[in-house]
């Protein structure tokens, strides 16, 4: 597979309306050079391997980085400190069932595999399985989570996959709905799910219009 910015101009897009759409709608009048540059590259991969799909997934996906990443389009680190990260995913520390269900049966795996990309996948069962999928060592340099391509790569087959909660997009976006709220659920329940949804109708407006 090439590199996602070798497609970046082939997308059949009105680019110019799509992006002051957002602009106006999601992101207050004003978008920085990095959100745009984040943004391109989400919709160019799209275009490079699933550019006949359903535009709500599309819709979807963006809308899931914009909330995952707090606007910044550009993949991260889960924000917290290494105690906060130890404490809430290690085996020896307050939540060893979470751990358990994480993979993460060492200690230092909390900090090690907290949440990366955009949408800040967490755990070492995650990595190792990312690292198959994918066929790179995330497991020995978690923070290739972090380069824009794979972070791309993850976000949208972990969520046409259903990897993240065991829901997929066309659980909630196919022919015969269009549950955005619910489609929360791909990836964390319901956390925030009326607010995202909101997002999630003005991204789909903006790419079925452009």
């Amino acid at each position: 597979m090439g590199s996602i910015h070798d497609v970046l101009l082939l997308i059949p897009f009105d680019r110019k309306f799509f992006f002051d759409y957002i602009r106006h709608h999601l992101f207050d009048g004003r978008l920085r050079q990095r959100q745009v540059e984040g943004i391109n590259l989400l919709l160019a991969y799209w275009e490079m391997l699933l550019p006949k799909g359903d535009l709500r997934w599309l819709a979807y996906a963006l809308t899931t980085a914009h909330y995952e990443v707090d606007r910044t389009m550009q993949p991260i680190r889960e924000r917290g400190s290494d105690a906060y990260f130890r404490d809430m995913y290690d085996i020896d520390e307050r939540f060893p069932e979470k751990a358990i269900r994480l993979g993460n049966l060492h200690p230092g795996d909390g900090v090690k595999f907290c949440g990366r990309g955009f949408v800040q996948f967490t755990g070492r069962r995650n990595y190792q399985e990312w690292s198959e999928w994918l066929g790179i060592d995330l497991i020995g340099n978690p923070d290739l989570a972090l380069e824009g391509d794979i972070a791309a790569i993850i976000l949208f087959e972990g969520m046409r996959l259903g990897t993240f909660t065991g829901k997929r997009f066309a659980d909630y976006l196919n022919a015969e709905k269009s549950d955005w709220v619910n489609a929360r659920r791909i990836v964390n329940r319901l956390d925030k799910a009326s607010l995202i949804a909101g997002f999630s109708r003005h991204y789909h407006m903006a790419v079925s219009a452009a």
